[in-house]
């Protein structure tokens, strides 16, 4: 319960949501997961759960990601939220801003928005708290 490791990405892929599929609507899962198609709307892992996306470069998703381990070479345009690792491989590109724990880029990803690393953004509120605590 108290254990600081980092879930381990999952090698397996539970779910694939081929080329030429196209899904409208939000997709809730966990384990592994590879988009081949088109997603408009949210995809978010399952709270607590360790779960894997992978897009690959034809993967298109026009909503929020919201995952623990997170690999893109295809397109999203919303935000991303990968609470271990995210990497972006080098035909990524994400419209939205991007909140990371562990992060690597790839020569050619394209990222338009901010870059927010979690352990910051925990920072970031607790000053903000402090503020409003202390009445400023």
């Amino acid at each position: 319960m108290f254990n600081n490791k980092h879930s381990k990405p999952l090698s397996r892929i539970d779910t694939l949501i081929g080329e030429g599929t196209s899904i409208d609507g939000d997709v809730s899962f966990t384990g592994g997961m590879r988009i081949d198609g088109q997603v408009v709307g949210n995809v978010i892992a399952v709270q607590g759960k360790p779960a894997t996306l992978v897009l690959s470069e034809r993967a298109r998703i026009t909503g929020e990601v919201r995952v623990t381990h997170l690999v893109v070479n295809g397109t999203i345009s919303g935000p991303v939220t990968a609470s271990e690792y995210l990497e972006l491989q080098g035909k990524a590109k994400v419209a939205g801003d991007v909140h990371y724990k562990t992060l690597e880029i790839h020569l050619g990803a394209i990222v338009e928005g901010r870059l927010i690393h979690s352990d910051a953004a925990v920072a970031q509120e607790k000053v903000v708290a402090l503020k409003v605590n202390a009445g400023e």
